[in-house]
């Protein structure tokens, strides 16, 4: 009679399927680029169209182009984009907030826009990150057993 042997994967369940941190990671991935595309676009058409400083535009729309720039770092699911874009966020969010403050009504929605489109960014980078470290923390050693 064949003995059959375990498998030792069976015993692993959390290395082998990370389901929940691997599907929160993936949607907080395409939350963080949805909301780093909002906020590009929005800071575009805010300084060119929507409530420009000057009429016509003006050169503060290329605050724009550091947001493009970990575009690329977000789909290719690097972790140390998701790091440095949670530090660099605060930077528009202090914008949105001095802007909401001392701004006319067609600029202040923008800044509300911008705040709500920052902290959307800020919290979907936080948990794309824990996500991914959960899926790679080593297993729990079990207790020894008491003698």
């Amino acid at each position: 009679m064949p003995v059959s042997t375990p498998d030792p994967a069976a015993n692993l369940p959390e290395l082998v399927t990370p389901a929940p941190a691997g599907a929160a990671a993936q949607y907080s991935r395409w939350l963080a680029v949805a909301a780093l595309l909002g906020l590009v676009v929005l800071c575009l058409a805010w300084e060119l169209w929507l409530a420009p400083l000057r009429p016509g535009g003006s050169w503060l729309v290329l605050k724009a182009l550091p947001l493009c720039l970990p575009l690329a770092g977000l789909l290719k699911h690097r972790m140390y984009t998701y790091r440095w874009l949670s530090l660099l966020v605060w930077l528009y969010f202090v914008e949105g907030v001095v802007r909401a403050w001392g701004d006319a009504a067609p600029s202040r929605w923008c800044a509300l826009a911008e705040i709500a489109l920052c902290l959307l960014l800020f919290a979907a980078c936080v948990v794309h990150i824990r996500g991914r470290q959960r899926a790679v923390a080593p297993a729990p050693k079990p207790a020894a057993a008491a003698s």
